[in-house]
This record gives structure tokens, C-alpha cells and sequence, in this order.
């Protein structure tokens, strides 16, 4: 099993390891220090050695931040995780703050003075937010100063950085070789009016040159870093105890190989008189300081990598397209699985651990292997389902019961393509206010799944039409409608998305995620996700050329669900036309009883 289910959060440690925390503080001249979710890769999810916020505040989310004075502790999260952080913190420990309402910069403007000494890990912060923090400080007076990680020396048993075997990407998969990426990627660092790229996003890595790893859970990655130039060869930072002697081979026949340990160095001589582009979303502060202390220049820009490693080619969209079949089908199996038990039986970890080895076992059936899922299964029943970001583990298992929803948000990571749903099944006859809630969420997701836009539209133009029939009743939800996804890499995958901040104009081949919900504290949650592709531009018979979405998740909707008075009759044509789809395509790999459910479970509304 991929999933683990063990607790992994006890907020009673908070309190003993904060004053371990500032006990060192005071040893070292601090009078504040930086606790972000953060890595030196920027990495959504980080490797168990650099889950410092997570240690210290008992809080697993992958979005947080935290600022420990020597009075008082703040941790930040967003509205993903509102209900979840209350749970595993300690309170009385730490006081809780929105990161988007209090950004930690603006809150250390606030809470800080001519007295305040701000330690940081300057490879955990980025040039961007080293810069927010240090205009945000600029009236208190109070001292940023980069130093050696506190809280790594408070970390008695601090796991190991991972070593996990490096793997090279099929070019079937890939769609193009790594050289040629590499050209490409050069022409837009020229472009950029720079001499050289500094990339140090694991999934960059990963795109560009055809690898694939384990160093991060449930996402592919190979940790490292990359200086390319726009003319010699690049210079890959990777932990050699990594590479068997086929990958590197190959890699050394397109890349110069060195240990991480080693970035500084070449960097400064890289830097020597040169312009490098870097992300500032991206780079870590430290890397910045040696580029500048070495005579360099550093030029502002996106990484160029992002925006091609977005814009699927053709082989990752076909190999999307089975990846997406094949998960259908697991996904389908599970859900006739899941409407032919006793409720009584159920629980949220037998739930989850069922569709896991279906998906192992319906992928070794259609020829392919399930190498991961793409991230920890939201298996939540009830009350549970209305945390957005819930992880069960064996202390919030819940049981079963009829008369409630049971929430599901899983992908998996095959070799051909990552992916990502969620459904909301009815546990016997659901409430009256369920059905039309759901059914609420349904017509925000048909609303973009039907979508026609011209180029240049963003996510952010898109995201009302998700929310439309939600904020009639005085409702909304707080995440975003949809994130981008990798090929056989990052669940989420920017820059496109849907959501009020998505400003990155759609392009064909790109695919996003379609997933508004709905969540009633105490109660139940309703989300209904599929991915999308955005499919060229064409006349549709007016006087512009519009874009659309092709939806590639394959697996019914509940109609147990749906109050189909609610929907007009083109979203009951949507709806109809998507289930007789799914029949169509997942049907024959079914056994009989499988597909007779099936039939029922997509007949038209």
C-alpha cells in the first residue's frame, strides 16, 4: 500500500519543542525565526527531512508558515485548511492566522521593531519573499538576518535527505527527447536577455531532461538543482548515489553531473560577470546572495521550463487519455464496490484501501502498473468530508453510517499520466439539503466543463461560472475550481489554474482540474472533480475562434444525487451525454454485474 494511515500529528509535542526552539533562539541572537512549509526546491509537498512546520506545529498541510518570537508563536494556513490546523495544533500554543487576509510579511511589519533580530534559512526562502519581508520591515527597523536552520538543531531525530533511484522517462511518454527540450528552454533564456538559467524546481528537472524519482512522496521527483547556459553544457546537481550506470550514462552525455553540494561554487563561477535568470518564486534567497556577491547579475523572470512543461504535447495527451481509461475503470469498480456493502461495514481506511488495490489491480489487467497514487487519498465520511484537505488516519476513522455523504478525492501516478477525482456518493438515502447542494455544485462544474472561451482567457475569468449558481443561495466555497496537473509528475502543476488568483491565459493542451464544492461544517462535504484539456481554438459560427474542454475523467456521477429539477435541460444534456461516454468507455472492461450497475448508474436524467 501506498497510503499509510498512522497519526501523524500530536499537537502535545508543540509546546515542549517550541521551548526547545527558543532556548536555541536565545543561544543564537534571535528574537524571531522563520518556520515555513518550505524546501530548498519550493516543493508543494516536501521530502520527511524538511517537514520543519510539521514537527514543530503538529500541522500537515501543504500550504502553512509559521513566526516564532520568543513570546508567542503564529502559524499561518489558508481556507483549505481552516478546520484541519484547529485539530492538529495546539492552540494554546499557537494562534492562528489566514495567510491570505495576514501575509507573515505583513504581520512582521506589525508585530516587530528596533529590537527584533529575524533569523531565517535563507535556502527555505525565496528572492520574492526575502524581498516582501524586507519592505515589509522597513518602518519597524526590526534586522532580517540569514543564519543556520534553528530548528534543525532542535530536531534531535531529523530523517535523512531521501536517496531514492533515479529513472529515466520513455521518450513515448515524454513526446520529445531531453536535448531537444533543452534547445528550446536555451532560446527562451536568450530571449530573456540572460546568459544562463539557475532552475532548482525539481519538476523542471524532471521535464527537461526525462527522469523521474521517488524523493518526494506521491510526486516523481528527483531533488537537484540545474545551471543552464545558454551555450555549454548544463550542470545537473544531483546526489550521484542516485544514478544506476545506464542513467548516467545518458545523462552525462547531455549534462556535466555534480553533487548538491557543489551548487555554490559553480554557481559563483557562473555568476562571474554574467546575467542568470532566475524564478523569484522559485530561488532560494541564498542562491541569489551568491550570484550577487560574485559579480553577477540576476534577471527576473518565470522559469522557462514552466509554460512548455504546461502545454501537453501530443504523446502525454494520448498517454493522459489511457491513463484516464484505465483509472475510470478502477474508480467505477470501486464505486459498485462501494453501493453493494452493508454501510455498517465501511470505514473511511477500508474505503480508501480498497480503491488503492483496485487501481493496482485494474492496472496490472490493462497491461500498465499503478507506481504511486498522486496524493493522500481524502477518504471522509460525514463531518469529515467537510474538511477540504482531510487525511484519515487511524485515530478520525469514521464509520459508516446511512443517511450521509462519503467524500473521495484520489489520482494516481501511472507511466503515461497523473490523475485526479473526486466523487460524492450518497451512504443511503441522503438529506433533502444534500441532494440540492450537490446538485448546486453540479451545475458550477457543467458550467465549466461547458465552457466556450476566446484566447487570452484566464482562470480567473472562468472561476464565477463555477460559482454562479452557489452564490444564488447565499453559498461558496473557499479553494480554488481547479489546478493545474503534470504528465507522470505533479498532482498540481501551474501555472493555469481556476480560481480568483489564476491569471495565466488557457492554451491548448493544457489540463486543469474541474472541482467546485460545497462544505457544511459538522455536517458533510460535496466536491465532483474531473480534469479537463483545453482543446484548440475553432469557429464555432460566430466571429471569433473559442477554445473549450475536453473532459478525460471517466467515472459516474451520482444520481442519487442530483435533483434534476434543478438543472436546465442543456446541463441534463451534459450529464446524459457524459454518462453514456463513460458507459461507452468503461463498460467492456467490466465484469457483468459491474456493467449492469453501471448502465443503471448512467441511465439519462
Amino acid at each position: 500500500m501506498f497510503q499509510q494511515y498512522e497519526v501523524k500529528s500530536d499537537p502535545s509535542q508543540g509546546s515542549k519543542r517550541l521551548a526547545r526552539l527558543r532556548q536555541i533562539m536565545r543561544e543564537n541572537g534571535a528574537s524571531v525565526f522563520l518556520v515555513p512549509h518550505a524546501d530548498e526546491h519550493q516543493n508543494e509537498y516536501c521530502p520527511p527531512h524538511a517537514e520543519r512546520l510539521a514537527w514543530l506545529t503538529g500541522f500537515t498541510g501543504s500550504a502553512g508558515y509559521c513566526i516564532v518570537t520568543l513570546e508567542k508563536a503564529v502559524i499561518f494556513v489558508d481556507g483549505r485548511y481552516t478546520l484541519q490546523v484547529r485539530e492538529q495544533v495546539d492552540t494554546g500554543q499557537f494562534e492562528i492566522l489566514s495567510l491570505v487576509d495576514t501575509p507573515p510579511a505583513k504581520w512582521l511589519g506589525e508585530n516587530t521593531g528596533k529590537q527584533d533580530t529575524i533569523v531565517f534559512d535563507p535556502w527555505l526562502v525565496t528572492i520574492s519573499q526575502h524581498e516582501r519581508h524586507e519592505k515589509a520591515i522597513q518602518e519597524s527597523g526590526a534586522r532580517l538576518v540569514p543564519g543556520k536552520n534553528l530548528l534543525d538543531l532542535a530536531w534531535d531525530d531529523q530523517p535523512s535527505p531521501p536517496l531514492g533511484a533515479v529513472k529515466l522517462q520513455p521518450e513515448q511518454y515524454a513526446g520529445r527527447g531531453a536535448v531537444e527540450k533543452i534547445e528550446d528552454v536555451r532560446e527562451e533564456i536568450s530571449r530573456a536577455g540572460a546568459d544562463a538559467c539557475l532552475l532548482t524546481d525539481p519538476a523542471s528537472l524532471a521535464w527537461l531532461f526525462n527522469i523521474r524519482g521517488t524523493d518526494v512522496v506521491h510526486n516523481p521527483l528527483v531533488l537537484g538543482f540545474c545551471i543552464l547556459p545558454v551555450r555549454d553544457k548544463p550542470m545537473l546537481f544531483i546526489d550521484e548515489r542516485k544514478l544506476d550506470a545506464t542513467v548516467r550514462n545518458t545523462m552525462e552525455a547531455i549534462a556535466d553531473i555534480h553533487s548538491p553540494q557543489f551548487l555554490l561554487e559553480e554557481l559563483a563561477a557562473a555568476s562571474s560577470g554574467k546575467t542568470i535568470l532566475c524564478d523569484p518564486e522559485l530561488v532560494a534567497n541564498a542562491c541569489a546572495q551568491r550570484i550577487r556577491n560574485s559579480g553577477g547579475t540576476i534577471q527576473k523572470g518565470r522559469d522557462p521550463v514552466v509554460l512548455p512543461r504546461a502545454i501537453k504535447n501530443e504523446a502525454e495527451i494520448g498517454g493522459s487519455r489511457n491513463a484516464h481509461l484505465r483509472d475510470g475503470v478502477a474508480v467505477t469498480k470501486f464505486l459498485y464496490w462501494l453501493a453493494n456493502q452493508p454501510a455498517e461495514s465501511l470505514d473511511e481506511i477500508t474505503a480508501a484501501k480498497k480503491l488503492e488495490m483496485l487501481r493496482a489491480e485494474t492496472a496490472r489487467a490493462m497491461d500498465s502498473e499503478l507506481l504511486e497514487i498522486s496524493f493522500d487519498t481524502i477518504s471522509g465520511f460525514g463531518a469529515n468530508g467537510a474538511i477540504v484537505h482531510y487525511r484519515v488516519n487511524t485515530n478520525s476513522n469514521a464509520s459508516f453510517t446511512n443517511g450521509n455523504l462519503y467524500l473521495c478525492d484520489s489520482g494516481a501516478q501511472y507511466v503515461d499520466g497523473t490523475t485526479d477525482i473526486t466523487r460524492t456518493v450518497a451512504i443511503g438515502s441522503p438529506p433533502d439539503q444534500a441532494r440540492t447542494d450537490f446538485t448546486l455544485v453540479l451545475k458550477g462544474h457543467i458550467a465549466i466543463a461547458t465552457a466556450r472561451f476566446p484566447k487570452g482567457t484566464r482562470g480567473v475569468d472562468l472561476d464565477p461560472l463555477a460559482r454562479a449558481p452557489l452564490w444564488r443561495q447565499g453559498k461558496d466555497f473557499a479553494h480554488g475550481t481547479g489546478h493545474g496537473i503534470g504528465a507522470y509528475l505533479n498532482v498540481h502543476e501551474g501555472p493555469q489554474g481556476i480560481s480568483r488568483r489564476a491569471m495565466e491565459p488557457f492554451q491548448s493542451g493544457m489540463i486543469i482540474s474541474n472541482e467546485p464544492g460545497f462544505y457544511v461544517e459538522g455536517q458533510y462535504g460535496i466536491r465532483i472533480e474531473n480534469l479537463v484539456l483545453v482543446t484548440p481554438a475553432e469557429n464555432t459560427g460566430g466571429n471569433i475562434e473559442t477554445h473549450g474542454f475536453e473532459t478525460l475523467t471517466l467515472a459516474p456521477i451520482d444520481l442519487d444525487l442530483v435533483d434534476g429539477e434543478l438543472l436546465s435541460g442543456e446541463e441534463r444534456n451534459w450529464l446524459n451525454s457524459y454518462h453514456a461516454n463513460v458507459f461507452s468507455a468503461v463498460g467492456p472492461y467490466l465484469e457483468p454485474d459491474e456493467r449492469a450497475w453501471l448502465e443503471n448508474a448512467t441511465r439519462p436524467v
